[in-house]
């Protein structure tokens, strides 16, 4: 999850001019990608959020046109990246560190952070109510 996050980062810095400096994923804490020079931080900011929940997102559906049939690990994958994103995006603002508080920082509205933290929450939640499990239903 934190490596399609920080490839979020890593793509928007690159599109928007940024200079990618290092990648950092540290045991403990979370992940942190450092870009200098940064022309946009806001468009590197989003991002990390955006792919973050994108690419797991276009990965199931993709899977489920195709094989008609999505594994269950795919399912769950799909619905932590959704949940750990909206979640982090949706209650982050109100630390004074990560990319809710960039996203702050540059200019990004909070009713668009609380916005996609309820979005992509509440998507997360419903792929794991399609995880289809025998010992969840009732006899």
């Amino acid at each position: 999850m934190l490596a399609v996050h920080e490839l979020g980062h890593i793509l928007h810095a690159l599109a928007s001019g940024g200079r990618v400096i290092h990648v950092s994923f540290p045991p403990f804490g979370f992940s942190q990608t450092f870009v200098d020079p940064n022309p946009h931080p806001l468009i590197v900011a989003w991002g990390g959020p955006m792919w973050g929940v994108c690419l797991p997102a276009l990965m199931l559906l993709v899977v489920r046109v195709l094989l008609r049939r999505v594994p269950k690990l795919l399912w769950f994958f799909t619905g932590f990246c959704l949940i750990a994103n909206g979640a982090y995006i949706g209650l982050g603002w109100m630390k004074s560190s990560g990319d809710a508080h960039d996203l702050m920082r540059s200019g990004a509205p909070l009713y668009t952070l609380i916005l996609f933290g309820v979005v992509t929450f509440a998507s997360g939640l419903l792929c794991w109510h399609q995880i289809p499990s025998a010992s969840w239903r009732m006899k």
